[in-house]
């Protein structure tokens, strides 16, 4: 299984190729044009059971992307079972009464596909990637295990010890891990964002099977699913086939969601982790919006989009060419900020100090980046790279079936439908580079930073 998805990720913001520095906005600008020809393509059913179903044609290779996406991530968890949603990943692939275990993967391998899955904060997924011939078959196979998962307690019982060594080499066994464990642990207080998506080792210690399988009643069903098909597809063929696989399951009544609102922080926060590592690292984490989807219009989150592209969007962006390059106070240093997502978000920089340096110099080194950014602003011409290098990011990714397919999936979880996909990039193409100073001041600031810091210890030198 693909597993977590631990960190952060990063929408519309850093880690664009370098190639496409090379592109001109005139240039974009017909593939802008092709990309909304594709989202035309794009169509939408809700079967009567509640499960939607979002078919996008693609039809230059026959291939096809399938992905069930499940909103309940670890974000729906409750304390004393962290890691529930993780586990029952891992639990899916053991079995049905027509599919034994282990069965599910070879029979897709047997098609000649490839599949995997993912648990994130926000919701659970799984794929499969085949010759778009075998599309009916995955459908019947995924269909099944919605509402036909059974497993034994030995079974269990093995998996857990399998995700509780995985917790270890990711998380316990990993400096960076420990790290931003516990910068998340710290910067929320009440959103269930404070804890792992792997969960705590306690709590993966004390989990039952039947904790699990409570797990899949509740949240298993297909009115809390979605289904995205991307590729060499004819829509009507695919509704005609869904109908008659996840069509035939029955709806269930969802537990009710609580909020769990984050409280207003009002202070500086700080947290330093002892643990085996060569270098100090520093992670600096402010609470910051996240686009409302019923308020699409508002610019704050594309601003802070944008803001971190301006900070770590490119090799000679701001942070890196300041800090590694010309000061050297950095090995490394990062920015990245989730604009989509059902939970609070965080803006984060994290870095790796020098050697011969310090977390204190390297610390405020980015709040000299910061504050001059807030103080002088971003040229119109800085920006306009920025937003022509974010445009160019995000067709290139749609020549991927399946990069197609997770935009829509992820998008379609934090409430925002894959009609806005477009809209969002339109958005970001009219921020102004007043608007981007304008959220470095309000949301950069103290009141709502996080500080970790990891403090190097040598080898074997922690109990």
């Amino acid at each position: 299984m693909m597993a977590v998805l631990q960190m952060r990720s990063t929408h519309l913001t850093i880690g664009f190729l370098t190639v496409l520095c090379q592109l001109a906005f005139t240039a974009v600008q017909p593939a802008h044009a092709q990309q909304k020809t594709a989202a035309a393509q794009t169509h939408e059913y809700r079967l009567s059971n509640g499960l939607k179903l979002i078919v996008q044609e693609d039809h230059r290779a026959p291939t096809v992307a399938h992905m069930v996406w499940y909103k309940a991530g670890s974000m729906d968890e409750m304390n004393g079972k962290t890691g529930v949603a993780h586990v029952l990943e891992h639990m899916m692939f053991k079995g049905t009464e027509q599919v034994k275990s282990g069965e599910f993967s070879k029979k897709v391998a047997g098609m000649g596909g490839r599949e995997n899955a993912f648990t994130s904060l926000d919701y659970t997924a799984y794929f499969q990637q085949i010759e778009r011939s075998k599309l009916a078959e995955v459908m019947r196979l995924e269909a099944d295990r919605m509402n036909n998962l059974n497993f034994d307690d030995a079974e269990f019982k093995k998996e857990i010890q399998v995700v509780m060594e995985e917790r270890r080499l990711r998380t316990e066994d990993k400096a960076s891990g420990l790290l931003y464990e516990n910068l998340m642990a710290t910067a929320f207080k009440a959103s269930p964002y404070r804890h792992p998506i792997i969960g705590w080792m306690n709590d993966l210690e004390n989990m039952q099977a039947n904790d699990a399988r409570q797990w899949y009643r509740d949240w298993y069903a297909p009115n809390n699913a979605t289904v995205v098909i991307a590729g060499d597809v004819d829509p009507e063929q695919v509704r005609t086939i869904a109908e008659t696989t996840y069509g035939a399951l029955k709806p269930r009544e969802l537990p009710v969601r609580k909020p769990q609102v984050e409280p207003e922080q009002k202070g500086m926060k700080r947290v330093i982790v002892k643990a085996p590592a060569d270098t100090p690292q520093l992670a600096m984490a402010w609470k910051v919006p996240h686009i409302n989807p019923a308020k699409m219009e508002e610019y704050e989150p594309y601003a802070l989009a944008l803001l971190a592209a301006v900070l770590d969007g490119y090799d000679n962006a701001r942070l890196n060419r300041t800090l590694v390059k010309q000061d050297r106070i950095a090995n490394s240093i990062d920015a990245g900020y989730d604009m989509i997502a059902r939970g609070p978000q965080l803006f984060f920089v994290i870095g790796s100090v020098a050697k011969g340096k310090t977390i204190a110099q390297l610390e405020s080194g980015i709040q000299r980046v910061l504050t001059e950014v807030k103080t002088k602003g971003v040229s119109e011409s800085e920006l306009k790279r920025i937003q022509v290098r974010i445009l160019a990011d995000k067709i290139y990714k749609r020549d991927s079936i399946f990069g197609q397919a997770m935009e829509i999936g992820s998008a379609e979880i934090a409430g925002i439908s894959w009609k806005e996909l477009d809209p969002i990039l339109d958005r970001l193409q009219t921020i102004t580079p007043e608007q981007v100073q304008a959220v470095a001041k309000k949301y950069l600031i103290d009141d709502t930073l996080t500080v970790a810091v990891l403090d190097p210890q040598a080898r074997g030198a922690l109990k």
